[in-house]
């Protein structure tokens, strides 16, 4: 934890000193000699310290000893840096409430983007536009999973264990996968930029568990690359979110994005589009983000958590998710006569135009991989039809869909 010196002055000079330290395990190598500053095994102590200027949480999860010790800091006036989003997100508006009361600042670059200032340019360069929408890449291992199953041809099993044996991806990776930390970190970008109170429980997640080599290849045969996309958008007051895997053209500004990387697209007036991209994760980035609040901290520089006041921060309502749109839709059915009629039946009734159509030729097994492409239609009225065409019975698993991002497309409510 750290002290700082005070100047003399009204402001905080650079001068920051690190004075005890906590973590679960007080002998593992670290690769630092710890040896120098006090040592204390319970973290919520260690944050009530009446000594300790700056509480730095590194601990991760929602609840538990993360969100007691912030607490406690916050709660006698101490600073708190963090890289918690799932913190941020599901308990964001209390814990700057309780930060603004105790004349606390509540910072956390190192929670969205790792060395990427996402949190930062939000705060302050887009600060005089009004941003309309954040879309992005927000969740490294997806990403290097993604594209390893388009660049290696594996399945997304084989990725994941290299993933995870590389440290890209946990134990129990359901939080990346599931697009869960993708979530937490858009609903803290989303706060920053619309104004609004951060509303975990508004975002609809979609993973990319259910993405195979089959949907990479035929996918790349119309055209598209899939990525899993993290998508917050204004419209009249209302805000939508979500995050799920979609195909994006190849010339569209994120497809491109690949390996761990992370990236966000800024939709604003008057300032216009704005592109980040850079390393989203590892000890490096998320080591300058801390250090880059700490200077802050140090410098004076540093303001609401949220960018505005919590009073200044809207309850935004929540949009109804975009009506319209054109969809990728993979199918695996029983190899039979008449099962693309059927399912050509099932859409026509709905109204739903097909733009592609492709099908992989059977190797093996009673069932084949279908994929399917459609025209600009209702977004009830596709979901309609899947449900329909799930009822066939020559439908062997779920349907996947997908929707179909183009280059130029507006990052609005599409």
């Amino acid at each position: 934890m750290v002290k700082l010196f005070a100047d003399g002055g009204s402001r905080l000079n650079e001068k920051l000193q690190l004075v005890a330290v906590s973590a679960r395990k007080a002998g593992q190598d670290r690769g630092v000699d710890l040896g120098a500053y006090r040592w204390v095994d319970d973290p919520v102590a260690l944050a009530s310290d009446p000594n300790i200027d700056v509480f730095v949480e590194l601990i991760g999860g929602a609840g538990g000893v993360a969100k007691a010790a912030v607490e406690a800091a916050l709660a006698r006036g101490a600073h708190v840096v963090t890289a918690n989003k799932a913190l941020l997100a599901v308990h964001g508006a209390q814990l700057a409430t309780l930060a603004e009361r105790n004349g606390a600042k509540l910072l956390f670059e190192a929670a969205v983007g790792g060395g990427v200032p996402m949190v930062k340019a939000l705060k302050e360069s887009v600060a005089g536009s009004r941003a309309s929408s954040v879309a992005g890449i927000l969740n490294g291992t997806c990403n290097y999973i993604l594209t390893e199953m388009e660049n290696s041809g594996r399945s997304f099993e084989a990725v994941l264990a290299e993933a995870q044996s590389m440290g890209y991806a946990e134990a129990d990776p359901t939080t990346d996968v599931g697009g869960f930390d993708a979530a937490h970190k858009l609903t803290i970008l989303s706060a920053i930029a619309f104004g609004t109170r951060p509303d975990y429980e508004h975002v609809r997640i979609q993973g990319i568990e259910r993405v195979t080599l089959t949907d990479i290849r035929l996918a790349a045969k119309l055209g598209y690359r899939i990525k899993l996309i993290a998508k917050g958008a204004l419209a009249d007051g209302a805000v939508e979110m979500h995050v799920r895997p979609a195909c994006l053209s190849y010339d569209h500004p994120l497809a491109s994005v690949n390996g761990s990387l992370n990236a966000l697209v800024v939709d604003a007036e008057p300032s216009g589009q704005l592109t980040f991209i850079g390393r989203g994760a590892g000890e490096g980035p998320t080591a300058a983000s801390v250090a880059s609040d700490l200077i802050d901290l140090a410098e004076g520089r540093a303001g609401f958590a949220f960018g505005k006041p919590l009073s200044q921060l809207a309850a935004a309502p929540r949009a109804t998710p975009a009506e319209r749109g054109r969809y990728y839709l993979r199918l695996l059915v029983k190899d039979r006569p008449g099962v693309v009629a059927a399912i050509s039946d099932r859409l026509a009734h709905e109204e739903i135009s097909i733009e592609s159509f492709l099908q992989m030729p059977v190797h093996s097994g009673p069932a084949v991989p279908i994929v399917l492409t459609t025209q600009t239609c209702s977004r009830a009225k596709i979901e309609a039809a899947v449900r329909a065409i799930e009822a066939l019975d020559v439908v062997a698993e779920a349907p996947l869909l997908m929707p179909v991002e183009q280059a130029g497309q507006s990052w609005g409510r599409s």
